[in-house]
This record gives structure tokens, C-alpha cells and sequence, in this order.
């Protein structure tokens, strides 16, 4: 069952523990709808907090530790309302890619990176700022407190496969699921062992890298189209821009190969034959 709770207009969090890396919620409020990530059902470090409809409802930001300056803004006017509940997600990866967006657009309005990568075991939400406001926070699949798999990202190179690869399709030979930086961004791709390297799709090519992660663990394969991502899919890099990417495959010429699923886009990307090639109709990866 969703969580509804109203909060007065004190900027006091009330925690709710997550063990998911996604938290789906609504919000009715004039403005300052914030939310806190920690370790603990307290405000202590580390912790990162998220203000939408902040500075009069005409921006949002990531803040970590209660300091500023903040580490990412977006401008956002009226992004709230006090009339009516709009509808927001967080997400945070394995390798502390942090992102926020509305709910019915995958592409997400702030996005940050964290250094240090923290485990977040607790959500809080509160308002303040003049703005008291009421929340529903969603069930996401399994339960707000759910499983969020055992996948991780495992450094590798030249051809390496580590222990529980996750194997993402064929071409000759297992292929498994991998990314790498490339072009300023963090992109999924196919590991080819007897090539020793990982391939990305990137401004238009196949682009070989000797050095990448590779996925391990626990996860499946499900039916994807367009821009319609599945709230458990499992954010797997991020564009140049700071858009995420997930893990999408598709069937070409006879061989099932791994790519980006790039949401803006409405498309999964694979590197094939010197190639990017595009895809609307694939399967994505989700935990």
C-alpha cells in the first residue's frame, strides 16, 4: 500500500526506510518539497537532499551534507502546485549516480553523480518555506521496503569476464552485458572476450575499449518499446549530459546484442559492425 503522510510547514524530515534504488511519490504542494537520502532514520551525514519547487517554486537542486553550494540546479517554474499532486521520481545507482525526474518522462531534470557513493537506506520528506504540503509515496515493485537485487559493476580489461557475469547475447560466443566511458559519458555496451575489449555505441559507431565494468549478479530480461521504461529497469550509465542510460539488447542478423537504451531517444543504441544502430522495438534489463 502507498505511504500518505502530510507534512507542516517545518522542514522536519519523517523517514521511511528502502531497500530499492527507486522511490516513486507524489507531492501537493505551493512549493519546497524536499527530500532526504541517509543511512540511518535520522539527519546525519552522509546525506544528500533533494528540493523541488524550491526559491518560490522556480528551481530544483541536489545538496549534500546540508552544504552549499549545491552540487547541481535545474530551473524548474511551477513545478508544484498547491492544488493538485504532481509526480516525481528519485533513483540511485550502484555507482551513486543520483537522479530526479516527473513522473511519465524518463529523462530526468537533475542528475548528479555522487563521489563517495553512499549506501542510502532511508527516504525523508518534509516541507517548509511557507509550503506544508501532503506526499504519497508509491509502492514500487516488491514493496516501498523491497529488494533491490544483488547486480554491481565489477572493473575489468582486456577480455577479463569476472565471476557472475551477466551474459547479455551471442554473437559467435557469449557476449555479456558491459560499459565504459566514452565521449564524456557513461555507456552501456557488449563485452566480446576473444576481442578483448567492450563495445559502446557513440556518435554513430561501434567504439572498442580496453578498460570497462562489467555487470554481475541477478536481474531479466523483459520487453521494451520507445521511450517506455519499466520502473525496475536497472540505470546502468549516463549521456554526456548527464541523461541515464539503461541496459537494452536487440536481434540483428542473427546474433542478440547488447546496447544503450537511451530514453530521450526512444530507442535502444547497439555497437554492431562498426556501427550504432538504432532499434525502437528491444528487451531491457531490470532487477
Amino acid at each position: 500500500m502507498p505511504i500518505e503522510v502530510d507534512t507542516e510547514d517545518k522542514l522536519e524530515y519523517r523517514f521511511y526506510p528502502v531497500t530499492n534504488r527507486l522511490v516513486n511519490f507524489k507531492i501537493r504542494a505551493p512549493n519546497d518539497a524536499h527530500l532526504a537520502l541517509t543511512t540511518g532514520p535520522a539527519e546525519s551525514d552522509p546525506m544528500i537532499e533533494v528540493f523541488i519547487g524550491g526559491w518560490k517554486n522556480t528551481k530544483s537542486v541536489i545538496r549534500k551534507n546540508r552544504t552549499k553550494p549545491d552540487v547541481v540546479e535545474a530551473d524548474t517554474p511551477d513545478v508544484l502546485n498547491a492544488g493538485e499532486f504532481r509526480g516525481f521520481w528519485i533513483r540511485w545507482t550502484m555507482d551513486g549516480i543520483i537522479t530526479v525526474g516527473r513522473e511519465g518522462e524518463a529523462a530526468a531534470f537533475l542528475s548528479w553523480q555522487d563521489p563517495d557513493n553512499c549506501p542510502f537506506n532511508y527516504v525523508g520528506v518534509c516541507t517548509g518555506w511557507g509550503a506544508s504540503g501532503s506526499w504519497i509515496i508509491e509502492d514500487t515493485p516488491g514493496g516501498l521496503v523491497s529488494s533491490g537485487g544483488s547486480a554491481c559493476w565489477v572493473p575489468a580489461s582486456g577480455g577479463q569476464v569476472p565471476d557472475g557475469a551477466v551474459p547479455g547475447g551471442h554473437d559467435g560466443e557469449q557476449l555479456y552485458v558491459a560499459r565504459a566511458r566514452y565521449g564524456g559519458g557513461l555507456i552501456p555496451g557488449k563485452l566480446v572476450p576473444s576481442h578483448g575489449v567492450c563495445y559502446v555505441p557513440w556518435g554513430g559507431g561501434e567504439n572498442s575499449v580496453t578498460e570497462y565494468e562489467v555487470l554481475c549478479g541477478g536481474g531479466s530480461w523483459v520487453p521494451g518499446t520507445g521511450d517506455a521504461i519499466p520502473p525496475n529497469a536497472l540505470p546502468a550509465g549516463e549521456t554526456e549530459e548527464g541523461e541515464p542510460l539503461f541496459i537494452g539488447r536487440a536481434n540483428h542478423e542473427g546474433t542478440i546484442t547488447v546496447g544503450k537504451v537511451q530514453p530521450s531517444h526512444g530507442c535502444v543504441y547497439i555497437p554492431y559492425g562498426g556501427e550504432e544502430l538504432r532499434y525502437d522495438q528491444y528487451e531491457i534489463f531490470v532487477q
